[in-house]
């Protein structure tokens, strides 16, 4: 169990109980450390049952998640990237604060739907005719 509390903003706070830490075998280099030592971390966290975060923020969460997240609303973050388990359980932590930072940011502003300039119109039209024009010209000559 995680017992540290993560601070993610002033609004955020996701306590050490909501935090399920297990350790596991890391690959890669690191030679008999690697072996014997179990330095990955997997970071679980339920985003579903979270009373810290808001339903806009926890339906973001699991979209940017994406397969790291269960149907059960489960998250996990696995980090592997360090030699050691402190440096790892660090990383994975870090990994979750910004990825519900993400998912906190405010939607974007609605589009404003804009109206294309007189001038613009009139030189799509006039092209459109010439177009026409070299079209017409192409058929067969008229039989004088």
């Amino acid at each position: 169990m995680a017992s540290d509390p993560l601070y993610i903003n002033d609004n955020i706070v996701i306590a050490g109980w909501e935090l399920t830490e297990q350790f596991v075998l890391a690959g890669g280099p690191g030679g008999q450390n690697v072996n014997k030592v179990s330095t990955a971390v997997q970071l679980f966290f339920n985003v579903q049952a979270s009373p810290a975060l808001s339903d806009r923020i926890k339906a973001n969460a699991l979209k940017i998640a994406g397969k790291r997240a269960s149907k059960e609303g489960v998250l996990m973050i696995e980090a592997s990237r360090f030699r050691s388990q402190e440096r790892n359980r660090e990383d994975a932590r870090e990994r979750l604060k910004e990825l519900i930072l993400k998912a906190a940011e405010p939607p974007p502003p609605p589009r404003k739907k804009t109206k294309p300039t007189r001038g613009s119109v009139e030189r799509r039209l006039k092209e459109k005719s010439g177009r026409g024009e070299i079209k017409k010209l192409r058929g067969r000559p008229a039989g004088d």
